[in-house]
């Protein structure tokens, strides 16, 4: 045993054990914020392509439906992956690689959309088989069993979905509608065009930036199939045939790369070989060997079966109140993210032609209407600084102040940024532009102004995203049920993002209607001040409140509950 006056070592990126495994987790998350993302920078437009007579604010409203679509059908099949994912039939693996399939289907079905209705059934299809977020958190907290590389681990997903979101409304903002954007290589009488235009990019004008993600999504399905190693406890011991033939063809590779002049000794057989380092590496995720000296390589005895905490036994007083935590906070951040590609891309208040038509002023502080009335490419640049500051704040600060002050009061603190941001967001409208309307917003102040508010925005959600996923892993009452936990925890995330969208988007339309834009902004201001108070509950578990018959920690217990 560790004397506990021994100092440990300073945690680092390099210090995380099993990066190999990370990484893989880390390519398979950027492929889905990537996806979802790229869609935000021009949905705006593809909505307005559908029927270009509906007005601004209904196409507000149409945009909270489209988001909620995806999360809805999330809410109704979380839970279910959950629970596939913890059972011993399907496990995290297979889990994973279906929700990328079903995500790539819906990416391309909804690119080849030319009604509102059939673009919403493809992101219904892409919600309800997308369980991924939730076995992506169990995973790694499988593949890192020690707190003190948790804070750093747990930051993975959040950090990669900041890289999505970087390059992810870039890329939609560049590809879509070619047609126009790039006029001298596919528009009629162009390089690729013919006489008249590139034909399926006139019919499909957004159907190029899903083909992208789509080929994304695919290649996340290979990395996943030849790389990924299964952490469940039971399936982990059974053969995956693609992980064996990923690690032979990675053996190929090495020595056509001219690796093998280091004379390794002759084997028996391939599959020999690659069972055998199949069992070495996949040591460090068991907690026990079940291998036994007598026995040749890549020979191990059946696991025992272990107790399951029933379904029933989960909702503990920590649990709930993190849930409710959870799911206030990714209400007003999944709210905040519809409404504010929304706001850029409404047009701009213009007093020749003012809208409604008896707002005939903007009035400080409440009576102002208007967005900023970007194109696609310059919404994909300011959806992007909101990654790139995300980025460099998981980085820089969030290691320290968690090193500092901890899990718990790092999460608490940063759900207080929140309303500050969605107070400043909709005062956008009121600062001055180089340009008139009704053409774009631009000049420096307008930039600095969606700098500033995407600072405190991002600041807030860098800190407690990472902080909200340890505490809903930490509150897990049993390590049978983690997978459930997350499964859950997802589900309920989906459900308040499915509820805020269509809230936020018929209040925006709403507030355009009446001539105050800051409607929806303002209240949900209101949302994340109930959810900061809520965060003062929260506490942080020790991953096991409950024990049941047949655990082992050490020493032999019967079960109790603490």
């Amino acid at each position: 045993m560790r004397p506990s006056d021994a100092k440990e070592p300073k945690v680092t990126w390099r210090a995380l054990p099993r990066k190999d495994q990370l990484l893989l987790l880390t390519l398979t998350r950027l492929s889905e914020p990537l996806t979802q993302s790229s869609l935000q920078s021009y949905m705006f437009y593809q909505l307005k392509s559908f029927d270009p007579s509906l007005p601004d604010s209904a196409i507000s409203a149409q945009a909270g439906m489209m988001q909620s679509a995806f999360t809805a059908a999330q809410f109704l099949t979380a839970i279910a992956w959950g629970r596939a994912a913890d059972s011993e039939y399907m496990g995290r693996k297979n889990v994973i690689m279906i929700g990328l399939l079903g995500t790539s289907i819906s990416a391309l079905g909804f690119g080849f959309s030319r009604h509102f209705a059939t673009a919403v059934a493809f992101r219904l299809v892409g919600g309800a088989l997308n369980g991924n977020v939730g076995v992506m958190r169990t995973m790694i907290s499988e593949i890192i069993k020690e707190r003190r590389y948790q804070s750093r681990a747990f930051m993975i997903l959040p950090m990669t979905f900041n890289i999505g979101v970087i390059i992810g409304p870039v890329l939609g903002g560049l590809l879509a509608d070619p047609i126009n954007s790039y006029p001298q290589l596919f528009g009629p009488n162009s390089r690729f065009g013919g006489t008249d235009g590139v034909g399926w990019m006139r019919t499909w004008p957004y159907a190029l930036p899903n083909i992208v993600s789509a080929m994304f999504l695919f290649t996340a399905v290979l990395c996943v199939i030849l790389g990924l190693e299964e952490t469940h406890e039971v399936r982990r011991q059974k053969r995956d045939r693609g992980l064996h033939f990923g690690r032979f063809l990675k053996r190929v590779i090495t020595c056509r790369l001219g690796r093998a002049e280091h004379q390794y000794s002759s084997l028996p057989n391939t599959s020999s070989f690659i069972s055998d380092a199949y069992e070495i590496e996949d040591v460090e995720l068991q907690n026990n060997s079940s291998s036994h000296p007598d026995q040749g390589p890549g020979v191990t005895s059946k696991p025992p079966s272990k107790q399951r905490l029933p379904f029933s036994r989960i909702w503990t007083r920590n649990v709930i109140t993190t849930l409710i935590s959870h799911g206030i906070m990714a209400m007003h951040v999944g709210t905040f993210s519809n409404l504010w590609f929304v706001f850029l891309s409404t047009s701009r208040w213009d007093p020749a032609h003012p809208s409604p038509p008896s707002h005939t002023a903007q009035r400080f502080p409440v009576n102002f209407t208007g967005g900023l009335g970007l194109p696609p490419a310059k919404i994909g640049l300011a959806l992007s600084i909101l990654g790139f500051i995300g980025i460099v704040l998981q980085v820089s600060l969030y290691p320290y102040l968690s090193g500092t002050w901890g899990t718990v009061r790092t999460y608490r603190g940063s759900l207080f940024l929140f309303p500050l941001a969605y107070l400043v967001t909709p005062y956008l409208a009121l600062i001055p532009s180089t340009t008139s309307p009704p053409n774009a917003a631009s000049g420096i102040a307008i930039w600095a102004g969606i700098v500033a508010v995407l600072i405190v925005q991002v600041m807030a959600r860098t800190f407690a995203l990472p902080g909200g996923v340890i505490l809903v892993n930490n509150s897990c009452p049993h390590p049978s049920v983690l997978g459930t936990l997350h499964g859950v925890a997802q589900s309920v995330s989906s459900a308040t993002r499915t509820i805020g969208p269509i809230v936020g988007g018929l209040l925006l339309g709403l507030g355009l209607d009446i001539g105050k834009v800051g409607l929806a902004f303002w209240v949900l201001m209101g949302v994340a001040m109930v959810g900061a108070c809520v965060g003062l509950f929260v506490k942080e578990g020790s991953g096991r409140e409950i024990w049941l018959e047949g655990d082992d920690d050490g020493e032999s217990k019967s079960e109790s509950v603490r």
